[in-house]
């Protein structure tokens, strides 16, 4: 005989499965809009928040065949401004949001045509950057090696502490009224062909109105979604180190600076507080969390071409995470086939970035059905022509 679960109270407006910054930016959204909102997840605020570096790259992240992922990120940076204002004030404590701008540089001559022809896309694409000559750069940041032979300066492209941003987000949804569950989330519950809520580790079923899977990498592996709604989300592993620059070589950087070495993208991003965060490598290795010596000497090895004197720098940390990667390396967002059932997943290199966009356009979603016009190119319909219809699936 089976054993029916407990059910936490009546039933709530919406339940999160996630708490990383998407879903907590999700949470907090929808409980400024008056919805009775629950977070689940065993660590709120930690996921690849903690590893990320926190670029917030519109300009010098695009890449040939993103330009409508482009017009997204570009409207999330926008916002960041005043979202980060809203957010510090809601949560009483500094961000670390840096209008530093980014500085992406070439080594090579190959590199060089490369930038150069990023450069021609981002003018094409109605974005400003600008041209540096290679002693222009040095002029700019004096830590750059000798050998860089050009680069563009795109003031734009700003960055904030993705550490900080996770942990006031956990605050700001604690004092809107947001309640956080500790533990995993087992499973979906569906009934009469409608997300009702999910049942938690302990047994326990939590009844929701509305259901928003944001778990990150994690979000195809939820019990109980119907397969053919299951987010099309793979983890890819990135290494990340963190140093320390000593008050008596600041100031090192100015700003985030970025190359493509030997193939391979680097970048180094200078916080407020000495902390010199260094990144990322891209590994499509499954779940595999493994810091691993290659992997630190690679970045070591590429951010020393970079800037010489990164290596006499202590080397405090060295962190992996995996970023939700999706089909066409943009966030699945909105609605799907099954009332009541909703996902805010697969932003791979660009959560950090997307945080204020996300948000906003899931609690529109959450409180209207449909998502605003920015969001609709995401929906999760866009892959729903490679697998079975909802209807068509085994019972």
């Amino acid at each position: 005989m089976s054993r029916t679960p407990p059910v936490s109270g009546s039933a709530t407006d919406v339940v999160v499965v996630g708490g990383g910054i998407i879903g907590l930016v999700t949470a907090w959204r929808a409980a400024q809009r008056g919805l009775s909102v629950a977070v689940v997840d065993p660590e709120p605020g930690g996921g690849a928040a903690q590893v990320a570096a926190g670029m917030l790259a519109a300009v010098t992240e695009l890449h040939y065949g993103e330009e409508t992922l482009l017009a997204l990120n570009v409207e999330s940076a926008r916002r960041y401004p005043d979202f980060a204002a809203e957010l510090s004030e809601a949560a009483g404590h500094d961000l670390g949001y840096r209008a530093c701008g980014t500085l992406a540089v070439a080594l090579d001559a190959d590199d060089r045509s490369h930038l150069r022809e990023l450069h021609a896309l981002q003018l094409r694409s109605g974005l400003e950057s600008e041209w540096l000559s290679g002693r222009e750069c040095r002029r700019l940041e004096p830590m750059l090696a000798p050998g860089v032979r050009g680069g563009l300066r795109v003031d734009g492209d700003h960055q904030i502490d993705p550490r900080r941003l996770a942990g006031a987000l956990v605050t700001a949804c604690e004092r809107a009224g947001v309640v956080l569950h500790r533990t995993w989330a087992e499973r979906l519950s569906v009934v009469r062909d409608r997300a009702r809520g999910v049942v938690l580790a302990d047994g326990t079923e939590l009844a929701a109105e509305q259901v928003v899977l944001a778990a990150g990498s994690r979000s195809g592996r939820l019990a109980g979604v119907p397969e053919a709604l299951l987010p099309p989300v793979r983890p890819v592993k990135g290494q990340v180190l963190r140093l320390t620059v000593p008050k008596a070589y600041a100031p090192f950087l100015s700003r985030t600076v970025r190359a493509v070495v030997r193939g391979g993208n680097v970048y180094l991003v200078p916080r407020v507080n000495g902390e010199l965060v260094v990144g990322a490598t891209t590994e499509e290795l499954g779940w595999d969390t493994t810091v691993t010596a290659g992997g630190v000497y690679e970045l070591l090895r590429d951010a020393h071409e970079l800037v010489p004197g990164i290596t006499e720098l202590p080397l405090t940390e060295t962190r992996a995470g995996l970023r939700p990667g999706s089909p066409d390396n943009a966030p699945i967002l909105g609605p799907t086939a099954l009332p009541g059932f909703l996902l805010a997943t697969g932003h791979y290199r660009n959560g950090v970035l997307l945080t204020p966009v996300t948000g906003d356009a899931m609690a529109h979603a959450l409180a209207t059905g449909e998502l605003p016009g920015e969001a609709r190119p995401f929906t999760p319909q866009r892959f729903s022509t490679s697998r079975p219809a909802l209807s068509e699936q085994p019972a």
